[in-house]
Order: structure tokens, then C-alpha cells, then sequence
């Protein structure tokens, strides 16, 4: 799984698990698991909802977080104290 941290068009930032990176062709990102930066759950969707749509034209940008073990290998240059 990929994690992507979607920012929304006025709205706060959305982190979801993606299977594949998306396509230029795709109009849309269909992510698991969405939760908000923190890792807690959002307060807009219902109870027990799993799996979100975006539309492209709804998304400013997407970044692709690092994985746990590319986490480890590069280190960040500050304290997480």
C-alpha cells in the first residue's frame, strides 16, 4: 500500500492508502482507510465508511509519504521530541 496525503480544495489535507500511484489518465483517486494528518478519524464521513472518491478537480496536490522502511533508512534532519 501507498499513502498519499490528498489537499483538498478548501478543506483540510485527507491521508489515504492507495494501492497503485495514480495515472495521468485517472479522473479520479479512490483511497482506503482515509483519515485526517494525525491519523484520526474525520469528521465528516459516516461511521464505518472505508473507501472514499476524489475527483481530480476537487484535488490541489497529492504527496506521497515514505513507508515505514523508508522512513527509517533516511532519517529526518530535525527532533521529534
Amino acid at each position: 500500500m501507498i499513502t498519499l496525503l490528498l489537499h483538498i480544495s478548501a478543506a483540510e489535507p485527507v491521508k489515504v492508502d492507495v494501492e497503485d500511484l495514480p495515472d495521468v489518465r485517472d479522473q479520479i483517486i479512490i483511497g482506503r482507510n482515509p483519515r485526517d494528518k494525525a491519523d484520526r478519524e474525520l469528521n465528516w464521513i459516516e461511521e464505518g465508511v472505508s473507501t472514499l472518491i476524489f475527483p481530480w478537480w476537487r484535488i490541489t496536490f497529492v504527496e506521497v509519504l515514505p513507508s515505514e522502511e523508508e522512513g527509517e533508512a533516511f532519517p529526518l534532519p530535525f527532533r521529534n521530541d
